[in-house]
């Protein structure tokens, strides 16, 4: 079986791993009596404590929604993560390089190799952050105040600015002691006939962070009418960026996402931003790519979007155990991705809506213009996806005439008998 760590490894995860220092970054835990400690559970909404640890036997519980186990079990449900990527994020904590049953290959790179690429983004990051205050970033810290974004907002979402340089940041990285390769391999330099030199300049940055909160990639726009290339320009397929595998603000968004069991989907960087500010706090953003089946299933990870239970039970023993909010602007472009995203649909369990702003803003438009609330107002007024794609149907015919009924009735049929909800479906047929 692809990507089965050895046994003894797992074990030694389990056993090197204090639970009470991986829960206690997620949750304010105190004594409890000997040998456990408590807190408000991160995974339902609860008044009173509820939720114990016992660190000397690895294990946690809640006795409020039931949930329990170990500590590779505690970051898969809080991080959404598969079982091996779990123990692989606690092996990196705690320095062990894990290892896999013959034939069975998880990571191309080789031991460590990981590690220091995700230590050249921290660094990137970090120099980013610290460049944003330079004087040659006015432009940049101009583009956030123009967008209703404040320096505390630029900080809490780790924004940044690289400089115009063609290798600031290259020199940087080598004087930690990076060599060509790995330069290469981070996506943070490109190669030319000369060498290597920064991929980003004079852009303002953001960090692109996995669910675990360490930044993987970056995604940077244009400030400069000199700058030759696209708006947005983001790190290229590397090791560790994969943009069909990663949502932009997942880190900031995954706890409230499993808790509430609701995503919402934008589609650019300052649309999370101006979502999370505006009280959406479980907004994310696809990365330069559509919506696809990676995202799918990563956002069912942490909706906890399956059929075994959970949600509202409908009569064909389904389940709508969540929601995934999609937000489209309201021209062709807009109902475009909102058909493409219907056609991804099948692959949830969970209720599908899309929230369409009818004059075209975005989230981050909607806030500068008429604040938080219309936001928020945005995201409420949400309507099922397929009663969405209907609608879209329907405007292509004259339902004024016969011909344009049928014709009408023609197209719709197959998103009607495409509806995995038995229930729902006669209601649509009407």
């Amino acid at each position: 079986m692809a990507g089965l760590i050895l046994r003894e490894d797992v074990d030694a995860v389990r056993e090197r791993s204090h639970i009470d220092e991986i829960v206690g970054e997620q949750v304010t835990l105190r004594h409890a009596g000997e040998g456990s400690l408590k807190g408000l559970c991160p995974f339902h909404d609860e008044k009173s404590p509820s939720f114990h640890v016992r660190p000397q036997v690895g294990r946690w519980h809640c006795f409020g929604c039931g949930e329990g186990g170990d500590v590779i079990s505690f970051v898969q449900k809080m991080d959404g993560l598969g079982f091996t990527d779990a123990v692989e994020y606690l092996a990196g904590k705690i320095g062990l390089q894990v290892r896999y049953e013959e034939g069975s290959e998880r990571r191309t790179e080789e031991p460590g190799r990981r590690q220091r690429l995700l230590e050249a983004n921290r660094i990137a990051a970090a120099y980013f952050v610290e460049q944003l205050q330079s004087p040659e970033a006015q432009t940049g810290r101009q583009f956030l105040t123009e967008r209703s974004f404040t320096p505390a907002d630029a900080a809490h979402f780790g924004v940044g600015y690289a400089p115009k340089g063609w290798d600031h940041l290259t020199n940087l990285l080598r004087q930690k002691g990076f060599n060509e390769a790995e330069l290469v391999a981070s996506g943070l330099v490109s190669q030319g006939n000369r060498g290597v030199y920064d991929r980003f300049r004079g852009r303002l940055m953001w960090p692109i962070r996995d669910v675990t909160g360490e930044p993987i990639g970056f995604g940077a726009r244009k400030l400069y009418d000199d700058d030759q290339g696209p708006k947005y320009l983001n790190t290229p397929e590397t090791a560790l960026y994969k943009k069909s595998q990663v949502l932009y603000g997942i880190d900031l968004a995954k706890r409230e996402i499993a808790k509430t069991k609701r995503i919402v989907v934008v589609e650019g960087y300052t649309d999370v931003m101006a979502a999370h500010l505006s009280g959406i706090t479980t907004a994310v953003a696809t990365c330069g790519t559509a919506f696809g089946t990676d995202h799918v299933r990563m956002a069912r990870r942490l909706v906890g979007d399956t059929n075994a239970g959970g949600g509202v039970k409908l009569a064909d023993g389904g389940s709508l155990g969540g929601e995934i909010i999609f937000t489209f602007d309201g021209d062709a472009a807009g109902q475009k991705a909102a058909m493409r995203a219907f056609n991804e649909d099948q692959r949830f369990y969970a209720q599908t809506f899309v929230a369409v702003e009818k004059s075209g803003m975005d989230p981050c438009d909607l806030r500068q213009h008429h604040g938080p609330q219309a936001v928020r107002a945005l995201i409420e007024g949400r309507q099922p996806l397929f009663e969405f794609v209907i609608q879209t149907t329907l405007k292509s015919y004259d339902l004024n005439t016969a011909e344009g009924r049928i014709g009408a009735l023609r197209a719709c049929a197959p998103v009607i008998a495409s509806i995995r909800y038995n229930a729902l479906r006669p209601e649509y047929t009407r």
